[in-house]
């Protein structure tokens, strides 16, 4: 039986799940795919044939590449060729079977003869033979870090842990305020990437790499073409620090492919940079920059997140590798500073921590205070617009005032005693309200507007008017105390409210409503189709319209006869038995099939009506 037949046969017979994960970790070109035929011709091509054994390790291309040296192979043979036992074999055979580049069937291995034509050709691409794969001897293991200097790694990387939950928080409470735009190709676009490496206090790559790292935990998502922060990263945020880094280290863990977290569970209590880089390439000799640049990015990750410290591991690191999250977890809690629930309150109206605050502390300052710094002693400002911001979400004078008389070291100082009965006495002046075009003639500016401004101040609504910061609104003037908008009341709201004025949103009865800025991403209700679940789809409606069972047979012996290999028929017999012929099949017509008999050396013309099934190569 040829490759192409064997393997078409092996990817019917899976199912659709099994189908999806196999090939989601092929690479090849689905162009002209139409049946399973086609399907194994494109995986048994030499350049698929080479992407997957670029992901292969050492251990599994040296089987595969012993079997060509075998008159008869089997998995007790290859163990007996490379000096291990039948298990290892089985271990090593375990990957190249499941990204369907060998067969096992009792012991017996098949590898396709496209992947050994690839082995064969590596040295003229400067990679191992199948002579150097097989005569390889393992590497010497890593030299260990030093005892002493583990505490200073440790330090180190808690830093940076404690620095990244830091301004991931900072990432989703910005989120929060105002979604940033997803690019179709991914990332952020380039003026909402900037905002938030500004918020951030960082650089726009960075910005986007911890983006990532919010996404990788789930923290964040895209959603109509938007990045909102989810309802789990909001129930993030109350979590305590050390809980916050796991989930984050968590993240950052799911990324990294099963065979590389092996190595790095090997790499736990020794230097990563050359060391490990070097023992990739060996282990993986035709990863090439694809791998360099995948280990590039898992060490990034991994130094942000403070499990690795200057390429070493700490102590929480090793352990989340090792699979101990909640040890990893418990090891970094006493390395971390302690939290506090009290400021100091100036009259400057900065806000000091004396250390980092408790998530439920530090949630409730940021809806009335501006953060400035996060560094381990944060400070934060109150403004009429972040007080404003606290109005609008429901907060009073009063509330405002007895949560910061509960925190505060200091008491509340005159000034801002002064500004928060200011802002919430004047809140209000200015009103924002929905409107639907109703009453409004076409032509009229109510007609087509959004919302309107109202405001017994008329000069205050002048003011607003002609301010070139709301520019965008497109604010019509109606009246002496009515302006419209052709933006939604929403945006209307929250842009008057970052420009510091009285703004208070009502309904149609002219009562104070609550707007909520915050918007959570949802999870997705349903799944979008991948292309490989598509084009399984594909290959399954195709089968059903060919014909089914009769279909099958006929594309099964046409592979044959182009091959010019045999197969084993099952025949069934007019007295109701069914007979195993070997058959060389040469052509098809009128619904016969007119084959040669090896063992008999005739000839053989068989009605198709009469084969119940093909079988394994003879």
């Amino acid at each position: 039986m040829s490759d192409t037949l064997a393997l078409a046969t092996r990817l019917s017979s899976m199912t659709d799940a099994e189908l999806v994960d196999t090939l989601g970790r092929r690479e090849f070109s689905t162009s002209g795919v139409d049946d399973f035929f086609d399907l194994a011709g494109a995986l048994l091509s030499h350049s698929s044939a080479q992407a997957a054994l670029s992901r292969l390790d050492r251990g599994s291309l040296a089987a595969l590449a012993t079997v060509a040296d075998l008159p008869d192979v089997t998995v007790t043979t290859i163990a007996r060729a490379l000096g291990v036992e039948p298990d290892a074999v089985t271990a090593r055979l375990r990957d190249p079977v499941s990204m369907l580049l060998a067969e096992v069937h009792d012991e017996r291995v098949t590898v396709y003869a496209s992947v050994l034509e690839q082995l064969r050709a590596w040295p003229a691409f400067g990679l191992p033979s199948a002579a150097e794969l097989v005569a390889a001897v393992e590497r010497e293991p890593p030299a260990p870090v030093a005892e002493s200097e583990l505490h200073a790694i440790d330090r180190l990387a808690a830093e940076r842990a404690f620095t990244a939950t830091a301004t991931v928080t900072t990432l989703l409470l910005e989120l929060e305020r105002e979604p940033a735009r997803a690019l179709a190709r991914g990332g952020v676009a380039l003026p909402d990437k900037k905002r938030l490496a500004n918020a951030l206090a960082t650089d726009l790559d960075t910005a986007e790499h911890f983006l990532l790292v919010a996404s990788l935990a789930g923290m964040v998502a895209r959603e109509n073409g938007t990045w909102l922060t989810t309802e789990q990263g909001s129930s993030w945020l109350l979590e305590p620090t050390p809980k916050r880094w796991r989930t984050l280290a968590g993240g950052w863990l799911r990324t990294v492919p099963e065979d590389i977290r092996r190595v790095l569970s090997t790499f736990t209590t020794s230097r990563w940079g050359d060391a490990l880089s070097a023992h990739l390439a060996w282990l993986y000799p035709a990863g090439g920059e694809g791998m360099s640049e995948h280990v590039r990015e898992l060490a990034r990750g991994s130094e942000l997140l403070g499990i690795t410290a200057n390429e070493e591991p700490s102590s929480m690191g090793a352990l989340l590798i090792s699979g101990q999250p909640q040890g990893a977890e418990s090891a970094l809690a006493p390395l971390l500073p302690a939290e506090v629930e009290q400021v100091y309150l100036q009259h400057d109206l900065s806000v000091v921590a004396p250390g980092p605050l408790t998530p439920a502390v530090d949630a409730q300052l940021r809806l009335i205070a501006d953060a400035e710094s996060r560094a381990l002693a944060a400070s934060y400002r109150i403004s009429v617009s972040s007080i404003n911001r606290a109005l609008a979400s429901g907060k009073t004078a009063a509330s405002i005032l007895d949560f910061l008389e509960s925190v505060s070291l200091t008491g509340i100082p005159q000034p801002l005693d002064y500004l928060i009965s200011e802002s919430a006495a004047r809140y209000g002046q200015v009103r924002v309200g929905e409107l639907t075009g109703d009453g409004a003639a076409p032509g009229d500016p109510e007609y087509a507007a959004r919302s309107y401004l109202r405001s017994d101040h008329a000069d205050l609504l002048g003011t607003i008017a002609v301010d070139q910061s709301l520019a965008v609104l497109g604010l019509h003037r109606t009246g002496d105390h009515r302006l419209v908008s052709r933006q939604p009341l929403e945006t209307v709201f929250w842009m008057l409210s970052d420009a510091r004025y009285p703004v208070a949103a009502e309904n149609g009865a002219g009562e104070i409503v609550l707007v909520r800025r915050k918007r959570d991403a949802s999870a997705p209700r349903i799944a979008v189709a991948t292309p490989v679940v598509q084009l399984v789809e594909r290959l399954r409606a195709s089968a059903a319209e060919s014909g089914g069972e009769h279909a099958w047979l006929v594309k099964q012996l046409d592979a044959a006869i182009r091959s010019r290999s045999a197969v084993t028929a099952s025949i069934a017999m007019p007295g109701g038995g069914v007979t195993e012929m070997v058959l060389e099949p040469a052509s098809i017509s009128g619904g016969r099939l007119r084959a040669r008999d090896p063992n008999s050396d005739t000839e053989r013309t068989l009605p198709l009506s009469s084969i119940v099934a093909l079988g394994d190569m003879a």
